[in-house]
């Protein structure tokens, strides 16, 4: 089971981060963003486990089990049937309240600032396999401690989460850097590179870079990359 297949689903307002820098498309966004929200997914898998999913709209809360509740910004939703992603923003007959749908009405004001369709449009056609890439871009935007995919068999919930439960107990896993970023370019098309140096910096790593070559190091930790003439990584090693 992959890191993708194993956070797949079986109110506290956040405001985007990077306010200093806007990513104008997809591709820079999944660069900026991909790594570090890819490393929390997969802490939050370990704490959720196996455990089934409940989401109570009025609280604006999901819960995990008897054992863990915690609050939801609500992105949007997919039809199986027609493959169609419907923002939460655009679903007027939801009766979602406006509390619960602040994330993706900010996300909605970055798609229209920058030109992404896929933030800026009410709707439009989509996969479920493509939701990841919803919640990998607004859990990176918005900061977020992880999303969720709720498949509730005619469609499925997109969901942030953002919890100091969740944030308390991420440790940092020097090695978990070459299980999550291999498959983050192994799902996405992006500059391996570019993609990398922002990850690794947001684990708090300092880099030096020689020609194709970095070097991180945190603390008595290294890691060292090489990339091709196109920026394509050629060896990782930690």
């Amino acid at each position: 089971m992959g890191l993708f297949d194993k956070i797949f689903g079986q109110t506290e307002k956040a405001k985007p981060q990077e306010s200093r820098k806007q990513f104008q498309s997809e591709k820079e966004l999944i660069e900026r963003y991909g790594g570090i929200v890819l490393d929390k997914q997969l802490h939050f898998g370990d704490i959720i486990g196996d455990n089934n999913w409940n989401i109570n709209i009025a609280n604006a809360a999901i819960s995990f089990g008897d054992e863990f509740v915690f609050p939801i910004q609500v992105l949007g939703t997919i039809s199986h049937s027609s493959q169609t992603w419907l923002w939460a923003w655009a679903n007027t007959q939801s009766g979602l309240p406006e509390s619960i749908i602040q994330d993706a009405l900010a996300l909605k004001k970055y798609g229209e600032e920058n030109q992404i369709d896929l933030l800026k449009n009410d709707t439009f056609g989509f996969t479920a396999e493509e939701l990841h890439l919803m919640g990998l871009v607004a859990s990176g935007i918005h900061n977020s401690s992880a999303y969720y995919i709720c498949d509730y068999g005619q469609g499925a919930m997109v969901v942030t989460i953002k919890s100091n439960e969740i944030e308390k107990t991420r440790t940092d896993n020097h090695l978990r850097i070459m299980t999550v970023f291999p498959q983050l370019i192994s799902q996405y098309e992006v500059n391996h590179n570019k993609a990398l140096t922002y990850y690794l910096k947001d684990k708090g790593y300092t880099i030096s870079e020689n020609g194709k070559k970095l070097t991180a190091s945190k603390n008595d930790e290294t890691i060292t990359a090489e990339f091709d003439e196109l920026e394509r990584l050629t060896k990782l090693n930690g």
